[in-house]
């Protein structure tokens, strides 16, 4: 049931939101509205098939205009989680019909009390998109793209344990490939990589690891994308996926005991591990 805000934020884990992708502006009213409603959506405090209260009611108990309500109405039913008719109201659509290739759904997901259902989804799809798109790169990538990533790996060198200093660059180089493949469809699934790579962001920066130890299987993609080594960027890119999966997972695992992630092991992402045990030595040269 949709009740007041301070009585549905009083039902979260009281954890902070894990990734920050979205697609409209959060510091609008109305888009502070579309965020408050859409998390309880999918943190299923407002069930599927349920009707939201009238206009009037809804905006009474949110403290906010009619017009920021609809305004947000609009937001959510373009993600496919509502639909307004005359008559019969506004309804929460049946999951099959959520966008959940939206960042702002996928984050609502993967900040919801069952997160790590979503993070394996996520984690599934990223092995599915990426290592076939680093693939692509390495047949196609123009002189151009192999710049962007060289120097996007350069600042996320210089950037060391930093973890402000790293995020930005490493968004772009995982970015690069996708535009690296020439492919607009590809391109436009850009939003799942962000998601995952904020979420290892966010669960990472507790870990003493810091952030340089991803960077030998960073600069193992780079290698083969510069040889044109489809295969060998497509096995770099799987392991990389593959490790940042399995930490994040424990990431979760203790931040649901400790309600956040604590130092003392490999938490949270490719960032914050030690990969070079892992990887192939083919791959190291």
């Amino acid at each position: 049931m949709l009740n007041d805000k301070s009585n549905a934020d009083k039902t979260q884990t009281g954890r902070r939101g894990l990734t920050s992708s979205h697609t409209f502006s959060r510091r609008s009213l109305h888009g502070q509205v579309a965020h408050d409603i859409g998390r309880r959506i999918l943190g299923g405090l407002v069930k599927p098939g349920e009707l939201l209260p009238r206009e009037t009611e809804l905006s009474q108990r949110l403290g906010v205009s009619r017009t920021a309500l609809r305004e947000a109405i609009k937001v959510l039913a373009g993600k496919g989680l509502i639909e307004s008719r005359p008559k019969t109201g506004t309804r929460v659509r049946p999951r099959e019909s959520w966008n959940f290739l939206d960042p702002d759904v996928l984050t609502w997901a993967c900040d919801a009390n069952n997160p790590e259902h979503y993070v394996d989804e996520l984690y599934e799809l990223r092995r599915v998109i990426e290592p076939a798109a680093v693939a692509f790169a390495a047949d196609r990538a123009s002189a151009d793209d192999i710049a962007r990533m060289e120097a996007a790996f350069e600042a996320m060198t210089a950037a060391g344990d930093d973890g402000q200093a790293f995020t930005g660059p490493d968004m772009t180089f995982h970015l690069s490939i996708l535009r690296a493949t020439g492919n607009e469809l590809l391109r436009a699934l850009g939003s799942v990589v962000e998601v995952a790579l904020s979420m290892s962001i966010k669960l990472s920066i507790a870990s003493p690891k810091g952030h340089r130890h991803s960077l030998p299987l960073h600069g193992a993609v780079l290698k083969a994308i510069r040889r044109h080594d489809a295969a060998g960027a497509r096995e770099a890119m799987l392991l990389l996926i593959d490790i940042s999966k399995r930490d994040i997972s424990a990431a979760y695992r203790q931040a649901g005991r400790n309600e956040r992630p604590e130092g003392g092991g490999n938490v949270g992402s490719d960032r914050a591990v030690a990969p070079d045990r892992h990887m192939p030595n083919w791959l190291k040269t």
